[in-house]
């Protein structure tokens, strides 16, 4: 089959457009044929070798963590689905490549595209599973550090119908578009923290860190000096400041309950998730890219 493969850690040079192994799916498991596949900054750092304690590679490896597409076969006791069965969700042996086992798959929605269907398992997820490991509750006040991003946008949106107060940080370019999603938007970079106090004057009762620059320092002086209710996705530094590092772990129940409701929420319009740009499969490289180089509003996506 066609997939971006890389046999080493590196730069978006590493990966090659070429060819592997069809994977056999065994007892209980489900393989699709790949339709479209989400591009996250995970998958970068996954390169770079950079979270080797959250996904261990193993050598070729094929990127990716979210897909939609199409179900192909099925082994010895696997239920729920038959071949020809359009799904979502995460696979077990990456997504950027022609055929994938499925790991926790969902049914999709008529109404999304392959297209937004990819983009949805991964965002979603990270911004519910942080959301859920801060308590957050109706009446409080969340400071969420790279709220225009794709997992901030869900995040604001989950928040705000919560109904909790969203302060969130992002260039000014984003601000106008914040406001929409329902967030308070400030301006990172120096200063930070007397901005959001200005926006805040209520205080902050927790913060979710999803840029990782810079962030910590501010959020914990926000927080009267304390790591409690802070919780990055992002930060390399996140243990100096005692805070913890959320990367994985939700029980696959869950995760399969999450996404068929998100993905019900993008298709019934009462939750957005824009695909601001796709690539063909071989051009992988390129989307990493732009990934890497941060300020993306929205969801990036591999089509086959």
């Amino acid at each position: 089959m066609r997939a971006v493969v890389y046999r080493e850690f590196g730069g978006p040079e590493v990966l090659t457009w070429g060819t592997a192994a069809v994977p056999e799916p065994g007892p209980g498991e489900i393989r699709v044929r790949v339709r479209a596949a989400g591009v996250n900054p995970v998958d970068y750092k996954r390169r770079y070798g950079w979270v080797e304690q959250y996904y261990p590679t193993t050598f070729p490896a094929v990127p990716g963590l979210e897909f939609s597409g199409v179900v192909d076969a099925l082994g010895e006791g696997a239920e729920g689905f038959a071949p020809g069965d359009e799904v979502m969700g995460w696979t077990r042996t990456g997504a950027y490549a022609e055929y994938a086992i499925a790991g926790d798959v969902v049914a999709k929605p008529a109404a999304l595209s392959f297209e937004q269907a990819a983009a949805v398992p991964v965002a979603a997820e990270t911004a519910r599973r942080v959301l859920t490991e801060l308590g957050l509750t109706a009446g409080e006040t969340l400071l969420l550090h790279s709220a225009a991003g794709a997992v901030g946008q869900v995040a604001v949106q989950l928040a705000a119908a919560l109904g909790a107060t969203v302060v969130g940080t992002a260039s000014p370019a984003n601000h106008a578009f914040l406001r929409r999603l329902g967030a308070v938007p400030v301006a990172y970079g120096e200063g930070l923290a007397d901005r959001v106090r200005a926006a805040a004057p209520q205080g902050v009762d927790a913060v979710f860190d999803a840029a990782g620059h810079g962030t910590l320092r501010p959020s914990v002086e926000l927080r009267g000096g304390t790591a409690d209710r802070i919780v990055t996705i992002a930060a390399t530094d996140a243990a100096e400041y005692g805070v913890p590092f959320s990367a994985a772990g939700t029980p696959s129940d869950v995760v399969r309950a999450w996404t068929a409701e998100h993905a019900r929420l993008v298709a019934d319009g009462r939750l957005a998730l824009p695909v601001v740009a796709t690539f063909p499969l071989a051009d992988a490289a390129e989307a990493q890219r732009l990934s890497e180089g941060g300020h993306v509003r929205g969801k990036l996506v591999l089509t086959l």
